[in-house]
């Protein structure tokens, strides 16, 4: 049995964002227990040049709505970078959440030798499908869930790995 293009991507991406908005639920929750201002962790990175926790989520997000989209021969939205709080990204994550959902297998499926064109300022990159999902979209959408998840981690939230997986 094969596994299809729509199955690797629109329910990963979904089982994903709602373990990343229970994450963020639990550093809400930290937050207001320890009297941190969530300010602190929103705008925390591991290292200085690295992306502080917000512009991770906004990035995983990202990967997931244009991921998607692109597949599936659509535009994706734009999003604004403006988010501040913990309430503003899980509004984000919903709306990727429900973007990504809207879209059906046969919309997605058969993409894999399709030519993806991302444009990136004035440069031109062409994918085919099945790479630019598996090289480009899924480790870059995981490597940004997880760097979010590590930040708040390091920072004392109590998270484990049922967390990152979810429970279903």
């Amino acid at each position: 049995m094969s596994i299809s293009m729509y199955q690797i991507s629109v329910p990963v991406f979904i089982r994903m964002l709602t373990n990343l908005i229970a994450i963020i639920e639990k550093a809400a929750a930290h937050c207001e227990d320890k009297k941190i201002d969530p300010s602190v962790l929103i705008n925390y990175r591991l290292y200085p040049d690295m992306f502080a926790f917000a512009k991770q989520v906004q990035i995983a997000t990202d990967a997931a709505r244009n991921g998607t989209a692109y597949l599936a021969g659509a535009l994706p939205p734009k999003f604004e970078n403006t988010e501040q709080t913990f309430d503003d990204l899980i509004g984000r994550i919903r709306n990727t959440i429900e973007f990504v959902g809207g879209f059906k297998p046969e919309q997605i499926d058969g993409s894999e030798e399709k030519d993806v064109i991302i444009k990136r300022g004035e440069t031109t990159v062409t994918y085919k499908g099945q790479a630019y999902l598996l090289n480009r979209v899924l480790p870059n959408f995981f490597f940004h869930i997880t760097t979010a998840y590590d930040i708040l981690r390091h920072n004392g939230v109590e998270l484990g790995k049922k967390d990152y997986l979810g429970t279903h």
